[in-house]
C-alpha cells in the first residue's frame, strides 16, 4: 500500500511538472516574432506591383525598409501576402518587412519584433528593350582588345553580330562596357549588339560606330601637327628652313614644305637598324622634277636606304649595304602632279616591296635585304649624305614600323585619317 502512494504521488508531480513546461513554452511563444520567407517575387519579373508571402508566429504592425513598401501595414500569425507598391525597372536587394508590437505584463510591458530580408529580385519592362550607344570606340587606335559602352533598358543576353565578338554575354540596367575580342587591324563597319530581355523580347540591332584598329609595331610617327615631333618615338626633328602647310587633309599646319634649296628636317641616329623587317610610309604632293626627300644615309654609302623623285616624276626607293645595291623599286607612274599620293615600302626576308595609294605597285627580290647601320641620321627633303638634292614639295605622315605590313594593313591605313 506504502509503494503505491509513493507511485500515485510520483505520477501526479510529473503531470504537474509538464503541464508547466507546456504553459512556458506557450508564453515563451508569445514573447518572440519570427518572420519566414514562404513565396519569394519571381525574378525577373516584369510586375511592377509583386506579390509576397511571409509567415510570422505573431500579429503586429509591419514597417518595410530598403527600397520596397506596401500598403499593407498589419501581419497576422500564420501566412501574409502582400502587394509591394509600384516598383520601377531595376534590381532589389535591400528590400525588409519587420513585424513588431507591444506587450503587457503585470508589472512592465515588452516590444517585440521580428525581421526579414526579401530575397533579391529584378523588375524589367515588359516592352521591348531598348539599346543605344554610349561610348564608341577609340578611332584610329591600335588597341586590338578595344572597350565599347552601350545603355540597356532591361538585364538580358546579349547578341554580336558582324565581326566583333565578347566573352561578356549578359547585360545589365543602365550602362554596360564591353571589350571586344582580339581584333586584327583593319576598318570595322559591320559589328553589331542585340539584347534579349528573360521574356524573350529582343532589342533594337544596335550598330557600331565604324572604327579602325591600326597595325602594331609603329616604333616612330610624325603627323607634323604644328611641329616635327615624334607622336610615337623618341626622335624629334630638327627643322630647318621647312616650313608648316595645308596637309593631305586640306588642314593647316600638318604638312612640312620644302622650297628645294637649302629645306630639311633631321632626325637622330638609329631609327631603323639591322636587316630586319621594316615598314616605311609617307604622303607627298610635289610638282618638281627631280629631289631626295627622304633618306637614312650619312657621310659613307654603307647601310643605308633613301628615296627619290627621279627627273621623269617617278619615285625610286633604293638601298645600299655591305658594298652592294640591294633591293630597288621604282614606281610603274610619274608622281609629281601636285596632288597627294601615299608610300609604302616594306623590306621583307628576301627583298622588299613599294606600295602605291595603298596598292601593291613593284616588288625586288633579286639581291635581298639591306643590313641598316644604326649610326645614320634621318632625314627628310634632302641628301643627307652630302646635303645635296634639295626636294621641293610637301610632306606629310611619316611613319616607320619594325615589321613588314600585310597588303591589307597598308590598305587600312591608307584609307585613315589620323
Amino acid at each position: 500500500m506504502k509503494n503505491n502512494l509513493i507511485y500515485y504521488l510520483f505520477i501526479t508531480l510529473s503531470i504537474f511538472l509538464n503541464s508547466c513546461t507546456e504553459g512556458f513554452k506557450e508564453e515563451y511563444s508569445k514573447l518572440v516574432i519570427a518572420l519566414t520567407e514562404v513565396t519569394a517575387i519571381t525574378t525577373p519579373t516584369t510586375d511592377t506591383t509583386p506579390d509576397y508571402t511571409f509567415s510570422s508566429t505573431g500579429s503586429g504592425a509591419i514597417t518595410y525598409g530598403g527600397s520596397c513598401s506596401s500598403s499593407t501595414t498589419i501581419a497576422t500569425t500564420g501566412n501574409n501576402t502582400i502587394t509591394l507598391n509600384t516598383l520601377s525597372v531595376g534590381t532589389y536587394a535591400d528590400c525588409t518587412i519587420k513585424v513588431s508590437k507591444t506587450i503587457f505584463t503585470e508589472n512592465s510591458e515588452k516590444k517585440l519584433s521580428g525581421s526579414l530580408t526579401i530575397t533579391s529580385f529584378t523588375v524589367e519592362t515588359s516592352s521591348a528593350p531598348t539599346i543605344a550607344q554610349v561610348t564608341a570606340v577609340t578611332t584610329p587606335d591600335n588597341d586590338t582588345t578595344p572597350d565599347y559602352t552601350f545603355s540597356s533598358t532591361t538585364t538580358g543576353t546579349i547578341t554580336y553580330g558582324g565581326s566583333c565578338t565578347s566573352v561578356t554575354t549578359s547585360a545589365n540596367v543602365d550602362n554596360n562596357t564591353i571589350t571586344f575580342s582580339t581584333l586584327s587591324s583593319g576598318n570595322y563597319s559591320n559589328c553589331t549588339i542585340k539584347v534579349t530581355d528573360s521574356a524573350g523580347n529582343e532589342s533594337n540591332t544596335l550598330t557600331i560606330t565604324t572604327f579602325t584598329v591600326l597595325p602594331d609595331g609603329l616604333i616612330a610617327y610624325y603627323p607634323f601637327d604644328g611641329n616635327a615631333n615624334a607622336k610615337t618615338g623618341t626622335l624629334n626633328g630638327t627643322v630647318s628652313g621647312a616650313t608648316l602647310s595645308t596637309g593631305r587633309n586640306n588642314e593647316s599646319n600638318t604638312a612640312y614644305s620644302f622650297d628645294g634649296v637649302d629645306d630639311y628636317i633631321e632626325f637622330g641616329t638609329g631609327m631603323l637598324s639591322g636587316d630586319g623587317e621594316f615598314s616605311i610610309m609617307i604622303w607627298i604632293n610635289t610638282s618638281s622634277p627631280s629631289g631626295r626627300f627622304l633618306s637614312q644615309r650619312n657621310g659613307g654609302f654603307n647601310g643605308q636606304y633613301f628615296v627619290d623623285l627621279l627627273s621623269d616624276g617617278k619615285i625610286k626607293f633604293g638601298t645600299y649595304s655591305n658594298s652592294l645595291y640591294k633591293w630597288t623599286v621604282t614606281t610603274s607612274s610619274a608622281l609629281n602632279d601636285g596632288n597627294w599620293h601615299h608610300l609604302a615600302f616594306v623590306q621583307q626576308d628576301n627583298g622588299g616591296k613599294m606600295y602605291l595609294n595603298g596598292s601593291l605597285d613593284q616588288t625586288d627580290n633579286s639581291n635581298g635585304k639591306v643590313n641598316l647601320l644604326s649610326t645614320n641620321k634621318t632625314y627628310l627633303g634632302k641628301d643627307g649624305r652630302n646635303n645635296s638634292s634639295f626636294y621641293t614639295g610637301k610632306v606629310d605622315d611619316l611613319k616607320i614600323y619594325n615589321r613588314a605590313l600585310s597588303a591589307s594593313e597598308i590598305q587600312t591605313l591608307f584609307n585613315t585619317s589620323d
